[in-house]
Parts: structure tokens; C-alpha cells; sequence
């Protein structure tokens, strides 16, 4: 078992930055990739940004190229998100994801909102 507690959301200007971060604890070692997902109001969850276990590869969504860095610290056994340029279409609820082999697991989400 993995849990996730997601903190850094809240409210920001649009132009303005946001860290979020991903606290994992449990069986770590069973992890391949993590990865932030977003859900808007009426919309589906999508995937933003994603890196491997070992930092190699990172994935970003077009929407997010170049405003969003996604990183990992592995001696704190957390992931983050930098967002950069933020707007008003990022409002979202974000949700980290680490993926195993055959499972994955969710944290709780937090809220991001970006005013116009």
C-alpha cells in the first residue's frame, strides 16, 4: 500500500505560480512512475505531467509545456509540481498518482484556482 497526501494548492493570480506537493509513504519501492492529474468542474481527469521512478523520462501535457516542471526528491519520498504562468483554465482539483505494476493509487486532491 502507498498513500499520497497532496498539499500546496489554493487560490492565484492568473501570470502567477503555485508548488504542489506529494508526501508518499508505504511501499515506495513497488512504485514505477508517478504522476499529477487534474480534474476541472464537468470535465474529465487528465493527465498533466508524469515522471518514471528513477527521474529519466517526464511527460507533459501540451497544455503545460513550458509553464509546469514536474520533479521528484527521493529522500523525502515526494513529488512536486512547479507551475509557472498560471491561468485561469488551470483551475482544477489536482490529484497525484503513483503507479505500481498492476495497481495505482490516488491521493485526495487539492484545489487550484487561478483568477482571471
Amino acid at each position: 500500500q502507498v498513500q499520497l497526501v497532496e498539499s500546496g494548492g489554493g487560490l492565484a493570480q492568473a501570470g502567477g505560480s503555485l508548488r504542489l506537493s506529494c508526501a508518499a509513504s508505504g511501499s515506495i519501492s513497488s512504485i514505477n512512475a508517478w504522476g499529477w492529474y487534474r480534474q476541472a468542474p464537468g470535465k474529465q481527469r487528465e493527465l498533466v505531467a508524469a515522471i518514471t521512478s528513477g527521474g529519466s523520462t517526464n511527460y507533459y501535457d501540451d497544455s503545460v509545456k513550458g509553464r509546469f516542471t514536474m520533479s521528484r526528491d527521493s529522500a523525502k519520498n515526494t513529488v512536486y509540481l512547479q507551475m509557472n504562468s498560471l491561468k485561469p483554465e488551470d483551475t482544477a482539483v489536482y490529484y497525484c498518482n503513483a503507479r505500481a505494476v498492476i495497481i495505482g493509487y490516488w491521493g485526495q486532491g487539492t484545489q487550484v484556482t487561478v483568477s482571471a
